[in-house]
């Protein structure tokens, strides 16, 4: 049997490898595209004459936004995410204005409440290490930190069935928020749609203890969102102020498996913080007020990142078996195995938790937004094939005719994924080498945009 480096050698010199080497960096080195055979040609849309005509054998992306399980992808979503997020905090795109950067924003963090100490790896704020409560000072590397000190006494069914309605809970923050902003504003509840409303964009990060906490850009518009000026008494300081009363409000109950009731809240560390104006360099000022420039590449981050190799499955799980063989610490399967459980009684049929035992029991997207924030992916995805067929006209000599051409497709799904493990690894180089050019011309065109007169 060949080795590895011999089934490369093979593939390398193979008579169709320039052909498949285009097929995948045609799809930015996919790590399990979709492999569709058939044709798609250009016609007239008036007369029905075939403009161009291409068959054969083509790749076309996974889409899976996890870098965990495809980094090609899952910089593609990125990079939508951040220009999702970055119309909303700037303007000036995506159909909406520059005004949104004079509105009240703030920039929000709720968290899950205590299950149970863990291990953690705190630092003081000069920088000094915290001990944990085990009595040791842990690294940040440290496997441990995150686990519970007392597995036996954590309370892993609460933990999930408040990781199930996280997504309840934020729903109603957002109900209860608008209802403290109208009582700071000396309006009716019910008339807060006609001076205002809310805007947000909000991203879903797992912590080490595999709970997730919400990252949300939050801002307040007039009634017609970020088309129309906020009211007179909209601030920045009324926002915060609400915000942090809606937070500490929101209450759901529950019932435990044994009966009694539980009530779900955030967790005692909400974080709200001013966002800085454009033009602002530094992430973090001394202030506490976080930079637009960076925050939508810090929520677009955490959009892809998913739970991790390490903390929860990479895919669904379908049985007993998968469980018992997942790669996980002892606290993650721990998880895992409560909502498999949990997931088999009546009392929880209606939240699927074995559907979503492999996210650790989170139900929700991890990137949402509301429907005033900014654009959608719809739109951004919209604009990028508009993109791509106006390439493909100019080069077939149509340019202009975009609006007078029908694309039909007729495509057969074929299989997902390459063929072995050499190809696999072709791919993965391919996909490193676009990533690194990728990041090698940004940091060019920064490097260029500094040294302008108006950096200097």
């Amino acid at each position: 049997m060949r080795t590895l480096e011999q089934r490369l050698t093979h593939r390398l010199r193979s008579a169709d490898y320039a052909d498949w080497r285009a097929k995948v960096h045609a799809v930015n080195g996919c790590a399990r595209p979709i492999r569709l055979a058939g044709a798609h040609q250009l016609q007239d849309a008036h007369t029905g004459a075939v403009l161009h005509h291409h068959g054969g054998d083509i790749f076309v992306p996974c889409g899976n936004r996890r870098s965990a399980v495809c980094p090609a992808c899952s910089d593609r979503y990125a990079a939508d995410a951040f220009h999702l997020i970055r119309a909303g905090l700037i303007g000036g795109t995506k159909g909406v204005p520059q005004t949104v950067t004079d509105r009240p924003r703030t920039f929000v963090t709720l968290t899950a409440p205590s299950f149970g100490p863990v291990h953690h790896a705190r630092t003081s704020a000069r920088g000094k290490r915290i001990p944990c409560g085990c009595g040791e000072f842990h690294h940040e590397d440290d496997p441990r930190v995150g686990t519970p000190l007392d597995p036996g006494g954590y309370d892993y069914t609460g933990a999930v069935l408040w990781q199930a309605h996280a997504g309840i809970l934020w729903q109603r923050f957002t109900m209860r928020l608008r209802r403290e902003i109208a009582k700071r504003a000396g309006i009716r509840v019910r008339e807060f749609p006609d001076h205002a409303r809310l805007s947000y964009g909000k991203v879903a990060e797992y912590q080490r203890r595999g709970l997730v906490h919400f990252h949300a850009v939050i801002r307040l518009d007039g009634p017609d969102g970020a088309t129309s000026p906020a009211p007179s008494w909209a601030h920045p300081d009324l926002l915060d102020d609400a915000i942090l009363a809606a937070a500490g409000a929101v209450a759901l109950s529950v019932a435990r498996p044994d009966g009694t009731r539980d009530t779900l809240m955030w967790g005692a560390q909400v974080d709200v913080r001013a966002i800085q104006p454009s033009g602002a360099d530094d992430f973090e000022d001394e202030a506490g007020q976080i930079s637009e420039a960076r925050l939508a590449a810090y929520i677009a981050k955490y959009a892809t990142k998913g739970t991790g190799k390490t903390e929860a499955a990479d895919r669904p799980i379908r049985s007993q078996r998968d469980i018992d063989h997942l790669k996980v610490s002892e606290h993650h399967r721990r998880i895992i195995q409560t909502a498999w459980d949990l997931g088999e009684l009546p009392a929880y049929e209606e939240l699927n938790l074995r559907r979503w035992a492999h996210m650790l029991a989170f139900r929700g997207h991890f990137l949402t937004k509301s429907r005033a924030y900014s654009t959608t992916f719809k739109t951004i995805r919209g604009d990028r094939r508009a993109y791509r067929l106006a390439e493909t006209l100019q080069r077939l000599g149509l340019a202009g005719r975009a609006e007078t051409v029908a694309v039909v497709n007729d495509w057969t799904f074929h299989g997902a994924g390459y063929r072995d493990d050499a190809e696999r690894e072709l791919a993965a180089a391919i996909a490193q080498r676009i990533r690194d050019d990728r990041k090698s011309k940004y940091a060019k065109e920064y490097r260029n945009e500094q040294q302008t007169p108006d950096h200097r």
